[in-house]
């Protein structure tokens, strides 16, 4: 069984002030006006220009990796209706507990904060119940508008040789980021507990 076969369908988490939903074939507009977009093209392997053939064949392939347990798509909204953009968990491995994260935002929506909403909303999510102990980004250095939401989150670089992707408009090259300040944060918060567990007072 696959990791995602724990996961209901379809899922909806809501925190961070978004909702997270499950792709619908009735989102297909508002997809190919969210992905149809220059700075799309540039950070992600996406077509461009990215048409409504573009549109069903990528809800498509989230459906499948949603039945494969391959890959969780899910559109980011304020109130569970128009998508302002998309984050997906993805390259599950469930023998090293590990997988990869990616987020996007339509440009009409940029700067509200919803990024790093829905990441830390899905890293929880998949360390919590999905029980993933190490969660990755793969971002170009050069698109510093996504590094700082992967470093406002709690990711850090590994150092880990850059990887290489192709694109529209050629070839990127991607640095590894992991989330490292989750489990520092809650590390801390069992230490702070410790008095109060073993001598019932607070710290």
């Amino acid at each position: 069984m696959t990791t995602f076969g724990r996961v209901p369908f379809p899922i909806s988490l809501t925190g961070e002030g978004v909702q997270l939903r499950e792709w619908t074939s009735e989102d297909l507009d508002d997809l190919v006006e969210l992905l149809d977009e220059p700075d799309i093209a540039r950070w992600t392997p996406m077509p461009s220009p990215f048409d409504v053939a573009a549109g069903i064949a990528y809800l498509k392939r989230a459906q499948q990796g949603r039945i494969t347990g391959q890959r969780l798509q899910l559109a980011i909204t304020a109130d569970g209706l128009r998508p302002l953009g998309e984050v997906l968990l993805f390259g599950v491995d469930p023998g090293l507990k590990e997988a990869e994260l990616g987020y996007l935002i339509g440009a009409p929506f940029r700067r509200r904060g919803l990024a790093s909403a829905a990441l830390s909303l899905l890293s929880g999510y998949a360390h919590s119940t999905l029980n993933l102990s190490r969660l990755l980004l793969r971002i170009d250095p050069a698109n510093t508008a996504s590094t700082s939401v992967a470093r406002h989150c709690g990711y850090r670089l590994t150092g880990e040789p850059p990887i290489l992707q192709e694109g529209p408009y050629g070839p990127s090259s991607l640095d590894t980021w992991e989330l490292v300040e989750a489990h520092t944060g809650a590390r801390r918060e069992r230490l702070r507990n410790v008095p109060t567990r073993r001598y019932g007072r607070r710290p």
